[in-house]
């Protein structure tokens, strides 16, 4: 059966959106041009992007349901169907795969109950394995609505999510402090994030994977030889050579699991 048009919102929260959407919209020179942070923006409202959020989309940009239907079912950050206070998403792309991320979010499954894109009964976490983050040279990643938790175990995995679920604090190994999904949508949205500190949490890529932006810019690295198994020492890094990931050595922000495969990796010979 066709299913009946989305109610709309409340008198009280449309009139809110519509000023918000209006600030937002006052951004672009095409207002169609504002459709994705204004899903954001119901997606802050509702915790996703539901048919009222698209129906009301639809009517402020001047757009037919179905093309803000066609966008938001493309992008992932979009959310469908109501989840979690945090989307916890663990990398299971190549690198982060190989250094243990599979295994991640294998237990995370088993440990928490649920497979993927699926929530927990006490509505805090939506776990689902993503795409690569970028963030290689810190593999293996687990992000909490879109912050960063570098070099996770499963054992570091658990702790993390059971600490959400407890509602203790958490600290993201770089970048802004975590805050809920809908809060975090409506940064998205391009309103300004008001917490004290918020905006000047810094964090980054590490060297490995700014090496070619260094290329770029006509920085020549050091030259690193590596001898052939068993045919001289192995050469000492060069300065500026050095960082810090979970090729290296673990982090800070995880404990080493040294029974779990996914950990530091190893020259060619040692």
């Amino acid at each position: 059966m066709p299913q009946l048009p989305a109610p709309d919102y409340p008198a009280d929260v449309r009139a809110r959106l519509e000023a918000d959407c209006r600030e937002i919209v006052a951004r672009y020179p095409d207002s169609r041009s504002a459709l994705l942070p204004l899903l954001h923006l119901v997606q802050a409202e509702e915790g996703y992007v539901s048919r009222t959020g698209m129906a009301f989309c639809a009517d402020l940009l001047e757009l037919t349901t179905a093309e803000v239907t066609a966008v938001a079912t493309f992008y992932s950050m979009y959310r469908r169907k109501p989840s979690g206070d945090y989307q916890v998403g663990v990398c299971t792309n190549t690198l982060c795969a190989v250094m243990g991320g599979d295994a991640i979010f294998d237990e995370l499954k088993r440990h928490l109950g649920v497979g993927n894109n699926e929530t927990t009964d006490d509505g805090k976490v939506t776990l689902e394995h993503i795409e690569c983050n970028a963030a290689c040279d810190f593999a293996p990643v687990v992000m909490v609505n879109w912050e960063f938790f570098d070099n996770q175990t499963p054992e570091s995995a658990k702790r993390l999510v059971d600490d959400l679920r407890a509602g203790r604090e958490v600290e993201p190994t770089r970048g802004a402090p975590l805050c809920t999904y809908q809060e975090t949508a409506r940064i998205l949205a391009g309103f300004p994030d008001q917490r004290p500190g918020a905006v000047a949490a810094t964090g980054g890529a590490g060297p490995a994977s700014l090496a070619g932006l260094r290329l770029a810019k006509g920085e020549t690295p050091g030259a690193r030889v590596v001898h052939p198994r068993g045919e001289g020492p192995k050469d000492e890094p060069q300065p500026g050579s050095e960082h810090l990931s979970s090729h290296d050595a673990p982090q800070q922000t995880s404990a080493s699991d040294p029974a779990h495969p996914a950990g530091p990796a190893a020259e060619e010979g040692e």
